[in-house]
C-alpha cells in the first residue's frame, strides 16, 4: 500500500481526533472566522488555538487568510472525495450536538458575528496555492504548514 496515502489518511483522522479541533471546526462550519473569536468563545489561549489550527491546516481541512494583523480561517474540502464525505458527516454530527450548538451560539455574541458565509470548497493544489502567495513571509509560513 502507498505509504504517502496512509500518512495523509492518518493526519486527516488525527486532526479530527481532538476535542479542541472539533470545537474549532464546529465554529467554522458556516463561514470564515477570525482567530480572536476562537479564543473568546472557547476560552483558550491564542497559542493553543493557533497550534490546533496549524494541525487542521496540515491535514488539508482549513485554510488561512491574513487581514492586517488578524488571521481568518475557513474549512476547505479535502482533496479526497471520501475524506470530504467524512468531514461533512463530522460537521453534521457536531451541529446536532447540544454542547456544540452552545459553542456556536456564543460565537454570535462574541465581538461580532462571523465575517461572511462561506461554502466548503475543494482544497487547492499546493503549487497552485503557492502562486497566490504575495510575499516571502507568507511563502515561508505556507511552506511550514504544507505536508
Amino acid at each position: 500500500m502507498n505509504e504517502d496515502f496512509l500518512l495523509k489518511m492518518e493526519n486527516f483522522f488525527m486532526a479530527l481526533a481532538d476535542k479542541t479541533r472539533l470545537r474549532l471546526l464546529n465554529l467554522m462550519r458556516d463561514g470564515e472566522i477570525c482567530v480572536c473569536f476562537f479564543t473568546e468563545v472557547l476560552n483558550e489561549s491564542q497559542p493553543k488555538i493557533s497550534r490546533h489550527l496549524a494541525y487542521l491546516r496540515n491535514a488539508g481541512i482549513v485554510e488561512a487568510r491574513r487581514d492586517g494583523k488578524w488571521m481568518h480561517y475557513r474549512i476547505i474540502e479535502p482533496e479526497s472525495d471520501r475524506a470530504a464525505a467524512v468531514l461533512q458527516d463530522t460537521l453534521d454530527w457536531l451541529a446536532s450536538e447540544e454542547e456544540m450548538r452552545k459553542d456556536y451560539e456564543k460565537l454570535a455574541s462574541a465581538c461580532c458575528a462571523p465575517l461572511s458565509q462561506v461554502t466548503i470548497t475543494r482544497a487547492p493544489k499546493p503549487d497552485v496555492f503557492a502562486d497566490r502567495v504575495n510575499n516571502q513571509e507568507e511563502k515561508r509560513e505556507l511552506e511550514t504548514f504544507m505536508l
